[in-house]
């Protein structure tokens, strides 16, 4: 396995440098990401901010932190004239952690596959008895 970016990973705060260091913490292949933050930045910055990570590296699948965040936003601008690449928002750790073992040589497909296995790591721990829902104070 090649430890050349493969993709992009884009987040508020320290989300993106977070999620990769644990990453590489666990699977020493946290180089086959390469990070975006949206921290200070304008939306105009971010945009080009996450095109010239790809276009510097030629990764062909970007991740994000939320669906409707300020790099969702960024990453779907920059995607309208890159179909070569796949947009995945809502990444999670066991996503990432798929994707970097990944043996798969597309990028593509090895992100599809990680984006099962990022939805099948959530899950309910307990439930909870069903409660009257009250209203907080100040609600």
């Amino acid at each position: 396995m090649s430890d050349a970016v493969r993709a992009v990973v884009a987040g508020h705060g320290d989300f993106a440098a977070g999620m990769v260091s644990a990453v590489q913490q666990i699977t020493g292949r946290g180089a086959v990401f390469r990070t975006v933050t949206s921290r200070d930045l304008s939306g105009a910055d971010l945009e080009a901010a996450i095109r010239k990570a790809i276009d510097e590296t030629g990764a062909r699948v970007v991740f994000t932190d939320l669906q409707a965040g300020s790099c969702t936003m960024a990453a779907r601008r920059v995607l309208r004239d890159r179909q070569d690449v796949l947009f995945v928002a809502g990444a999670n750790l066991p996503m990432l952690l798929d994707f970097a073992l990944s043996a798969e040589a597309d990028a593509v497909e090895a992100a599809r596959h990680a984006i099962e296995r990022g939805k099948a790591a959530i899950s309910t721990v307990s439930q909870p008895q069903a409660t009257s829902h009250k209203p907080r104070a100040g609600s």
